[in-house]
């Protein structure tokens, strides 16, 4: 029997597929349950119209990533640190002082988790950091970090 899921189920597919399921399996657990609809014509033209929306929707998520992109990687954003003998700072640049300085500085939010940083920053200098701004889409930020 042809379901379109509702919910993810265990050993069948994820919510929105389209999946092939015994007959009893279908009758007696899964449209009692609530988890998954016949694939009747109107249910299948609902189904691609859905598809057709996530379809859109994430297409105008990408472009909106790339052009966040090419704006995080045309900018500069200016941390001041203290630092002792040699440049190194008595504590350590993190992604939250990154996000922070870049939303002060630039008016971009950016979560601190999508920054990416091998290990936090403890010298002066400039330094150039990976934001992940969509699953695919990795733009670069140059950090200038400065003596207070």
């Amino acid at each position: 029997m042809k379901l379109i899921l509702l919910k993810d189920v265990k050993g069948l597919g994820k919510e929105g597929e389209l999946v092939n399921a015994k007959d009893g399996y279908a009758r007696n657990f899964l449209l009692p349950k609530g988890d998954a609809v016949e694939a009747t014509p109107a249910n299948l033209k609902k189904w691609k119209e859905e598809k057709a929306k996530e379809e859109e929707r994430k297409k105008n998520e990408y472009n909106e990533a790339l052009k966040l992109k090419e704006k995080i990687d045309s900018i500069t954003v200016t941390i001041q640190g203290k630092a002792g003998e040699g440049g190194r700072l008595f504590g350590s640049i993190t992604s939250k002082d990154i996000a922070d300085a870049l939303k002060s500085q630039h008016k971009i939010d950016v979560d601190k988790r999508k920054i990416e940083l091998k290990d936090n920053i403890k010298s002066l200098g400039n330094t150039q950091v990976d934001i992940r701004v969509y699953a695919e889409v990795v733009a670069k930020l140059n950090v200038n970090i400065k003596e207070q």
